[in-house]
């Protein structure tokens, strides 16, 4: 196929070691890395002063901050900070999502050397998840918390927890304003403070954010980003993808910016390369995707990044609507997913759709990384034919690939975007090294060739998540999860995989319920659990569709339950990120487990 986009070939060179340990580099040096986030932004406040860096809707259009205007904002409000005070030992908590004024608040506690702490904006809006948010007051200790609507946040911001803070908001929403500084007190400045003493202070060392991890399988921990992670892995992915420099990039994006994918990673390309971010209050949920779509019909990016629940959603939108397919490709030049595997019927549908439109396609890919790593440690730079390849390492990184099982290697990484440490945790910051300084990540990969380390790797699935059948078989959970989600297509919108200590694999569906009623079946429920018989028919049909393709115990879902209740955050089945808790869905629907091996239960397909 014809390629729109300038893309870089892999490069790599492997070093095997007797013991079996592999490590993969890259052979391209590491461009320049400018030495702390502002320096992105006075470039461009000088290079492209009237070129729009954030927006987000306002009535029946956007209120568009520039780069000028940006700069000119940021250094007011990081003038307030430091009359108050703030430094790097007073955090700024951002209890609220994705909006300008959290991006200008959160540009200016960098500008000066203040750590901000932004974290899903659930925890505070559901109360049976405030706990989460107390856990990380308590962690942090902030000096001073952002919201957007202190009406909003209103039972979050009267915890006790919170007493003696200074509270800031966009609007107040009604709440007595003697008890809330307005963001606008904070643009007013202050003329009294060093701020090019301050600013000068910040280094490659200083940390620019504390971003929480999910907490999926501990209390969460706080990961020190520092100035230099940031800087060095927009060097890194610009390395990987040279199309960023031919044009300024735009994005329509809601990937939330207390999780590292939105936060760092596409917040800060658009900052580095001089780009755009236009926020999208909408999301892949129901009641929330009909506001993408009506953004897309204002704004369309030359990038577009999702995660495969999003792209999939969107995919359907683009093939009813053509003047929308017209509009989505004119000019684009990467489709980026993360999070999971994109299903292949979703990449071929872009594909497909993208020839039809204009006659090529843009890069389709995906990245590796963790909050520990800024994000991004692998990359697949050059076009691939399907999903699921992660690619190779970053310029300036080391992967090291501990052998697992044949042809699967525990992945642990070195480099200048990896962080130094959690916060205010020594121990558990001891045991994430191993005894050469690689972070551990506990996650497993194998190379797509394993005869062409260029051809890029295929993530395998996290260790922990192995078990074994009562017939001591291991099965790899994560990636049978991928290929089971794979073969149910869009009746599936996650599986959970069950049979630790059973005879065989099972698995809860949770379902896509807008595409089971459009095929017809009735959502009725039983306990818990789907139980209509024409459903249950076509998921034991495609069991058995599956087990004729596949060889042994360890590869065959035997049988399968489809779940009525969504994940729940408050429960801690769903993480910040959107990803499922595994553990604790098995943990906190054991009656649907004990049904699922029940050989008499009628809401169960098997083989």
């Amino acid at each position: 196929m014809k390629r729109t986009t300038n893309f870089r070939k892999h490069d790599i060179r492997r070093t095997d070691r007797p013991d079996g340990t592999i490590l993969l580099e890259s052979n391209v040096p590491q461009g320049p890395v400018v030495s702390q986030t502002s320096d992105w932004l006075h470039k461009w406040g000088q290079e492209a002063n009237d070129r729009v860096f954030l927006a987000e809707r306002s009535g029946k259009g956007w209120r568009e901050e520039t780069y000028g205007s940006t700069l000119q904002k940021v250094k007011a409000l990081a003038s307030s900070l430091l009359a108050r005070g703030l430094n790097k030992d007073t955090p700024i908590l951002i209890m609220s999502g994705n909006g300008v004024d959290h991006g200008l608040l959160a540009l200016a506690a960098q500008y000066v050397g203040v750590p901000t702490v932004p974290v899903a904006e659930q925890y505070s809006l559901i109360p049976s998840a405030l706990g989460r948010l107390v856990q990380v007051v308590k962690l942090v200790h902030p000096a001073m918390v952002y919201v957007s609507d202190a009406a909003q946040f209103a039972q979050a911001l009267g915890l006790d927890e919170l007493e003696g803070m200074e509270i800031v908001a966009s609007q107040t929403g009604g709440v007595s304003s003697t008890k809330i500084t307005l963001f606008d007190d904070l643009l007013r400045g202050d003329d009294g403070v060093d701020m090019v003493s301050a600013n000068a202070a910040v280094s490659p060392d200083t940390v620019a954010k504390i971003l929480m991890t999910s907490g999926s399988t501990s209390a969460p921990k706080g990961v020190l980003t520092t100035h230099g992670m940031l800087c060095t892995n927009q060097t890194q992915i610009a390395d990987a993808l040279p199309f960023l420099h031919d044009r300024p990039p735009r994005i329509l994006d809601w990937l939330p910016w207390n999780h590292v994918f939105g936060g760092s990673h596409n917040f800060n390309m658009m900052l580095a390369n001089g780009g755009s971010l236009y926020i999208d209050g909408g999301k892949p949920a129901k009641g929330l995707f009909e506001q993408t779509l009506e953004n897309l019909s204002l704004i369309t990016g030359t990038l577009s990044f999702n995660v495969p629940a999003g792209f999939s959603m969107l995919l359907n939108a683009l093939q009813k609507d053509l003047s929308l397919q017209q509009r989505f490709f004119e000019n684009l030049d990467m489709i980026f997913y993360a999070g999971a595997s994109l299903p292949q019927y979703v990449w071929e549908g872009f594909e497909n759709l993208s020839m039809k439109i204009k006659g090529e396609v843009p890069l389709m890919t995906s990245s590796w990384g963790l909050t520990e790593t800024a994000p991004a440690m692998m990359i697949q730079q050059e076009p691939t034919a399907s999903s699921g390849v992660v690619g190779i390492p970053m310029t300036g990184t080391v992967t090291k690939l501990v052998p697992n099982d044949e042809n699967r290697f525990e992945v642990r990484v070195k480099g200048p975007n990896v962080m130094a440490g959690y916060f205010e945790d020594p121990v558990k910051t001891t045991e994430a090294f191993d005894d050469e300084g690689f972070f551990i990540t506990g996650d497993a990969m194998c190379f797509a060739d394993p005869d062409d380390p260029n051809k890029g790797l295929r993530f395998d699935g996290r260790i922990s998540e192995d078990f074994k059948l009562l017939t001591g078989t291991w099965v790899r959970a994560a990636q049978l999860r991928l290929d089971a989600l794979a073969h149910f297509g869009p009746l599936a919108s996650d599986i959970v995989v069950a049979g630790a200590d059973r005879h065989q694999i099972g698995m809860l569906v949770f379902p896509n319920l807008e595409e089971v009623r459009n095929l017809g079946f009735e959502v009725t429920t039983d306990n818990g659990a789907l139980n209509d018989p024409d459903l249950l028919a076509v998921i034991q049909n495609k069991l058995e569709e599956r087990a004729g393709t596949v060889f042994g115990s360890s590869n065959t879902v035997a049988r399968a339950i489809v779940v009525s209740e969504p994940a729940s955050l408050a429960d801690g089945e769903i993480t910040a990120k959107g990803n499922l808790n595994f553990r604790k869905v098995l943990s906190e629907r054991k009656h649907l487990l004990q049904r699922l091996y029940d050989d008499n239960d009628t809401a169960v397909a098997k083989l």
